[in-house]
């Protein structure tokens, strides 16, 4: 545990950042922002008003409303009949077999006529909030460092006592992963795709197959990234937050779902029930390691794994260290739940989100 958070210092204190005073960016060409929304009637709103104001000149914005039972669909007609000259919504009923319904909303998305003719693609999830100068100061980093697939992190707003615990921390763990110094060196493994705002150049896209080619991929974003990367192309990462922020989960229930659908993408599931003790012990090792006779350790872990975690965190999204973090351990009983619950839903050939039961083949 300590060289994990080890490897977190070192690598989020890498993680580059937008610019902070915004100059003219070069001319970067038009950009389709694709965005899939199944069930979104909480977020989606206030998120798709953020990219609606954004101050990049030449943005259109094409929404896949898929299937939405909840509000979701009256929210997108109220906002493509106020802003016609930037903003299509497509509805679509049906999921093909063969397909997880993020990945053909996407699919159908870059289909359209704007989307086909722009020179950059810009996917986002449903529930993402901008500020207004995001994307030009994105496109001023690509000034700096070009990229054929830009990924930014974004900060996350934890609401409630299981949000705090959890998503703050779970965050910067993604820098544990994906050492983002190293996302751009083509001798190096590492790669970051991030489904809260991935631009990549559409010949690019293209050239992979977009996703079409992976029509069954749960993680389609890392997963674009790796295929983009491993053919030559340039991969980068860089810090969004606070300027690109969401919610990423709206109580316990979520968590516990949202680490069952990240941990069913993985290879090698039929070894969950061999991970999660190890899981198990790792996140708990603070209660046991006195038992053990090691109190100074247990101490050490679960007073430094908030502090490293939090000074991440802090990178990312500008907020102070919260007080609640000193319960992290709990975080342990959530990705184990979230883990096993992945491993029923693969034994059994499924995908589940939102809903939908999709069946895999592997």
């Amino acid at each position: 545990m300590l060289a994990m958070l080890a490897v977190l210092h070192r690598n989020s204190s890498m993680l580059p950042h937008l610019p902070e005073v915004l100059r003219e960016p070069s001319s970067q060409g038009r950009v389709c922002l694709c965005m899939p929304a199944r069930d979104e009637a909480g977020e989606i709103g206030s998120a798709l008003d953020s990219w609606l104001i954004q101050d990049y000149p030449d943005l259109f914005i094409i929404v896949v409303d898929d299937g939405s039972t909840d509000g979701t669909t009256e929210i997108l007609a109220d906002r493509a009949g106020r802003h016609p000259e930037r903003l299509r919504v497509l509805r679509n009923e049906a999921l093909p077999t063969g397909w997880l319904g993020k990945n053909h909303a996407l699919h159908l998305a870059v289909q359209e006529p704007e989307a086909l003719k722009a020179d950059w693609l810009l996917f986002v999830d449903a529930d993402v909030h901008v500020t207004p100068d995001l994307l030009r100061r994105a496109f001023a980093f690509l000034d700096e460092q070009p990229a054929d697939i830009l990924a930014l992190l974004f900060a996350v707003d934890a609401v409630g006592f299981w949000e705090r615990v959890a998503v703050p921390l779970a965050v910067p763990g993604f820098l544990v992963l994906v050492p983002p110094h190293q996302v751009p060196n083509p001798k190096h493994p590492a790669f970051s795709g991030i489904g809260a705002f991935t631009l990549v150049r559409r010949s690019v896209y293209d050239a992979v197959g977009g996703h079409a080619a992976a029509p069954l991929e749960a993680v389609d974003d890392m997963m674009l990234a790796r295929r983009i990367k491993r053919v030559g192309f340039i991969n980068r990462m860089a810090c969004g937050g606070p300027m690109l922020h969401l919610r990423m989960y709206h109580g316990l229930l979520e968590l516990v779902r949202g680490m069952r659908k990240n941990t069913a993408a993985l290879p090698g599931w039929w070894l969950i029930p061999l991970l999660v003790p190890l899981v198990l012990a790792a996140y708990l090792s603070p209660l046991w390691l006195p038992f053990a006779g090691h109190p100074i350790l247990g101490f050490t872990v679960w007073l430094f794994t908030p502090v490293v975690a939090g000074d991440a965190s802090q990178r990312i999204t500008a907020q102070p260290m919260d007080w609640i973090w000193v319960f992290w351990p709990m975080n342990g009983l959530i990705l184990g739940a979230g883990m096993l619950w992945a491993f029923w839903d693969r034994a059994l050939g499924v995908n589940t989100w939102r809903g939908r039961r999709v069946r895999l083949s592997d």
